[in-house]
């Protein structure tokens, strides 16, 4: 049976930290085996709110690559490509954008929320506006039938599936497919920063990340938020918004003890001091392969961007077939 294809990636905008893996990174790694996986490093996407500072952007590339390869996806199974390099793209979003009106875009809740997040108010960058448009040119352009995403991706997936039926219909062509988001499963949403915040971030810095030597990964979860009601070891201790036992629930595969752990901090008698002990051991053995390997990868840059290259043509080769079937339809193969 025919595999489906399946596209995800991120935007290079610095090195991935634990909630990346938590959230997606080891999922990606289960799902190489079950479909033809395109992981794309969406560095277009990324300039559209950092034009001005491109350098973070092609330093962060080789970083996002690194983590990638460390953490188990296989470029043997999964085409990793980066997006600048597939001018397709473009020519794509071009055409989906003359089926889009502005209306439609402002009413987006994705885009919304992210642009109140950067309070961009009407300095809004066009290019991060139509990013609906140019991720339906990602999604069409590999054949794509399942995207990974979380809830709250969901309206992008929505308004793709909305690009293609009108496409379809426009053109009397049924050459677009639709695609599904993959949700992730219950309970393992987004990792809360550090600090308790919901959102774990360079910018913020409250995050760890899958390149942290040891000794910064243990000072970062000894500073870790718990409970602040907590103050003295014999008060009972609350769980819910706690961000070690967040994490402990994200990370510890022992769930018995992690239950005698939450039941005793909640009686009282556990300190945090002994909870973020726990927390860091398990952290540290699950990080320390990851860095190893990505250490090994460093040491051979050569293959890394070997990797990126072919990745990139393959991917390229795919996208210049649906590009020939798109202006088909709309006949523009004048030649």
């Amino acid at each position: 049976m025919q595999k489906e294809n399946l596209l995800t990636g991120d935007r290079p905008t610095g090195k991935l930290h634990i909630g990346h893996y938590i959230g997606s990174l080891k999922k990606r790694v289960e799902l190489q085996d079950q479909f033809n996986s395109f992981i794309m490093i969406a560095d277009q996407q990324a300039l559209t709110d950092n034009a001005r500072n491109p350098e973070k952007i092609r330093n962060s590339l080789t970083e996002v690559v690194l983590d990638y390869l460390s953490v188990g996806i296989d470029p043997l199974k999964s085409n990793i490509f980066v997006q600048s390099q597939i001018p397709e793209l473009n020519e794509l979003t071009m055409h989906y954008l003359n089926l889009v009106t502005l209306s439609r875009l402002k009413r987006n809740p994705t885009v919304k929320n992210e642009m109140k997040e950067k309070k961009f108010g009407e300095r809004v960058p066009a290019g991060f506006l139509i990013y609906p448009i140019s991720q339906t040119a990602d999604i069409t352009a590999f054949k794509t039938s399942v995207v990974p995403v979380g809830e709250d991706q969901i309206p992008m997936i929505e308004q793709a599936n909305e690009i293609v039926k009108t496409f379809n219909t426009t053109y009397n062509q049924n050459i677009l497919y639709k695609s599904k988001a993959l949700l992730p499963r219950k309970g393992l949403g987004r990792l809360p920063g550090t600090d308790g915040k919901a959102k774990m971030s360079k910018s913020l810095d409250n995050a760890i990340y899958l390149s942290d030597s040891p000794d910064t990964i243990r000072k970062k979860i000894m500073s870790m938020y718990t409970d602040p009601n907590h103050v003295h070891i014999n008060d009972p201790g609350q769980i819910e918004g706690n961000t070690v036992f967040t994490y402990l629930d994200a990370f510890c595969s022992d769930t018995d003890q992690l239950l005698k752990l939450k039941n005793h901090y909640q009686k009282g008698g556990l300190g945090d001091v002994k909870i973020k002990n726990y927390l860091n051991e398990i952290i540290q053995s699950e990080l320390e392969p990851i860095r190893n390997k990505r250490q090994d990868y460093q040491n051979n840059m050569d293959y890394v961007y070997d990797v990126l290259k072919k990745g990139s043509e393959n991917a390229r080769s795919i996208a210049t077939d649906t590009l020939f079937d798109v202006r088909q339809a709309i006949g523009i193969n004048y030649f």
